[in-house]
């Protein structure tokens, strides 16, 4: 177990040690999951000694787009939530990439529909790129659902949204998958457990749309840009399992899973079974934007 007792938490306004970092078990947020966050990477840069955090404000912006979603009684501020964030990196005084997780959640000891009083932490720890992310993963698709906008919002990051990942990843590893990948009501390809999805088929890179039942993910529109930027020719659109098999490469993305290939679906190799050149090209290009090495001044990074 990782021991996190030397770090400072963000919490409710004031900076406390990791273990006195606590909220009472009768909060709706324990009780009934009404809480909402974000994940954000820092990427540490020995060369310059700077953190960069990776598009800090889109992800505050979302966090308040959830809390409304929520229909929190009072909204925290995205630039209330930035630079606490700041501060916390600089007090902990990391030298490593770090994963970063803020959290809006309603307090207090109300029941379901409760709407205030409101609370907030940010906690941060170190966390290296997975090694995933450099082999690759086979995936599975899901026997179960990716929640429907009509049940619960998949575009607010909502904590009780993840029991529906929690799911599938249990049922992916248990019959021998690193991961699953979910259909949607109208049995169309959603997303990866909190990761979102691309296809890559005769050139073209392909992704289920933001109607596709996906949270509307900062990194999947990190990638489209950046995929533009090289030419490559981008589809939002409805997506079909079965175009797996005319996939060249695939892969996941987002802020835990940054650029991860999918060498496998359900048993069958996408193109050689192993990452392809466009994802390598990819990944190559997000982690030196992402480090603050081809161009440490990007309007994306804020630096600390």
């Amino acid at each position: 177990m990782s021991d996190y007792s030397n770090l400072l938490v963000y919490l409710d306004g004031e900076f406390v040690a990791w273990n006195d970092a606590r909220i009472h078990v009768f909060t709706p947020a324990v009780k009934y999951g009404a809480a909402v966050f974000e994940g954000i990477r820092g990427y540490w840069n020995a060369d310059t000694e700077k953190m960069y955090l990776f598009r800090l404000e889109e992800h505050m912006r979302r966090l308040e787009l959830s809390q409304r979603i929520m229909r929190f009684g009072r909204i925290v501020p995205a630039e209330t939530m930035m630079e606490a964030t700041v501060d916390l990196i600089r007090r902990n005084a990391f030298r490593a990439a770090v994963h970063i997780r803020p959290t809006v959640y309603v307090a207090g000891a109300g029941e379901s529909n409760a709407q205030t009083p409101i609370g907030t932490f940010i906690t941060a720890i170190a966390r290296d790129t997975p090694k995933k992310v450099e082999r690759g993963v086979r995936a599975q698709i899901s026997s179960w659902q990716r929640i429907s906008d009509n049940v619960m919002p998949a575009r607010a990051k909502a904590n009780g949204n993840y029991n529906n990942s929690r799911y599938a990843g249990l049922q992916a590893a248990k019959d021998g998958y690193d991961a699953a990948i979910f259909l949607n009501s109208r049995g169309k390809l959603s997303e990866g457990q909190a990761m979102c999805l691309f296809l890559v088929r005769n050139g073209v890179a392909v992704t289920p749309s933001a109607t596709s039942d996906i949270l509307e993910s900062i990194t999947r529109d990190t990638v489209i840009r950046l995929l533009r930027e090289k030419g490559i020719e981008v589809q939002e659109r409805d997506v079909d399992r079965s175009e797996f098999f005319d996939a060249s490469e695939a892969f996941f993305c987002g802020t835990g899973a940054e650029i991860t290939p999918i060498i496998d679906v359900d048993g069958d190799a996408i193109g050689a079974g192993t990452p392809g050149e466009l994802t390598r090209a990819l990944q190559a290009t997000y982690f030196d934007l992402a480090f603050g090495r081809s161009n440490p001044d990007h309007a994306w990074l804020t630096a600390v």
